[in-house]
């Protein structure tokens, strides 16, 4: 059975009042809880990737809107918001301007807010509206049927499902696996890790067991799939959530160089992912040998289906 920490660790970050209320939640839930959605003004939203629920003050669980529902105040927002930023706004500005925020244990909290620009692109976020607090939680074992099934790698592979089907813990689980040799050779493995939520590095520390591999946190996909080639020699590079045009120039080049690239992408199945032109042009780039489409939110990580790219 799942423990608790994820869950202990993440509310950490959360104001006293709300913090208080959310540790009094049966452990059952604190198990398989992947989101706490904070909004001004509005009730504290819980989700297991299905169902959207609420606790009252005692930390019941509530199945529907309800006057005994904990609300969040603009006072328990700007708490969290000062307890994220460890007190020092000014020093997470180039990841509030993202949109977002990884703390201790890996966990990403997205914001919502007044966007300020400049010359069209987003300088800072102001006034802090709403939060999302995303539970990154590590899951062993999960890359096992993968790995039995595509080893050894014959080229890449780009794992696709939709929000919270578990792309990101496989990842994170083929990274482990893939460089300590559980259930293969021992591969040379590099993490592109964008937004520090593979690793969980916070602060210069990987929270997260990422056994031996080369972690490079808050490079951008395109400039640390290059570092990597040129500076680890790496046999697999893994990175999450592809799309950009230098995400794909990048991939194809980690396979002219000879790396097995493993990535992530949004899809709801391999119709959408054909349909949309980021997609195709990854898959173009050949890169990629094999599509793993994720079952749903329902069962993250489950494997619904192996898609060869290779043209008979």
């Amino acid at each position: 059975m799942a423990d608790t920490k994820a869950f202990d660790s993440a509310v950490e970050v959360l104001s006293e009042d709300i913090r208080t209320v959310l540790k009094n939640l049966p452990e059952s839930r604190k198990q398989t809880l992947q989101e706490i959605r904070i909004r001004s003004g509005k009730p504290v939203a819980l989700s297991d990737g299905v169902t959207t629920m609420f606790a009252d003050g005692e930390g019941k669980i509530l199945y529907s809107m309800s006057d005994r529902a904990l609300t969040a105040s603009q006072r328990s927002l700007y708490d969290t918001f000062r307890r994220l930023c460890d007190y020092s706004v000014y020093s997470r500005q180039d990841e509030i301007r993202n949109g977002f925020i990884t703390v201790r244990g890996g966990h990403r909290v997205g914001l919502c807010g007044t966007a300020a620009c400049e010359n069209g692109r987003i300088t800072t976020l102001n006034d802090i509206s709403s939060m999302n607090v995303r539970i990154a939680r590590q899951v062993f074992g999960v890359s096992e049927e993968l790995i039995g099934h595509l080893y050894p790698l014959e080229g890449g592979i780009l794992i696709a499902g939709v929000p919270s089907s578990g792309k990101t813990t496989l990842l994170r689980d083929l990274a482990r696996s893939l460089s300590l040799g559980i259930g293969c050779h021992i591969m040379r493995t590099a993490v592109i890790d964008e937004r520090g939520e593979l690793s969980g590095t916070y602060a210069g520390t990987a929270y997260n067991d990422m056994g031996l591999s080369d972690v490079l946190n808050g490079y951008p996909k395109g400039e640390g799939i290059m570092h990597a080639i040129r500076a680890m020699s790496p046999q697999v590079i893994i990175c999450d959530e592809l799309g950009t045009e230098e995400d794909c120039r990048a991939v194809a080049q980690g396979c002219h160089a000879g790396a097995a690239v493993i990535a992530s992408i949004h899809a709801a199945s391999y119709e959408e992912l054909l349909c949309r032109r980021q997609a195709r042009a990854l898959l173009q780039t050949g890169a990629f040998a094999t599509v793993v489409m994720l079952e749903s939110s329902n069962h993250p990580c489950k494997i619904a289906k192996y898609i060869s790219t290779h043209k008979e």
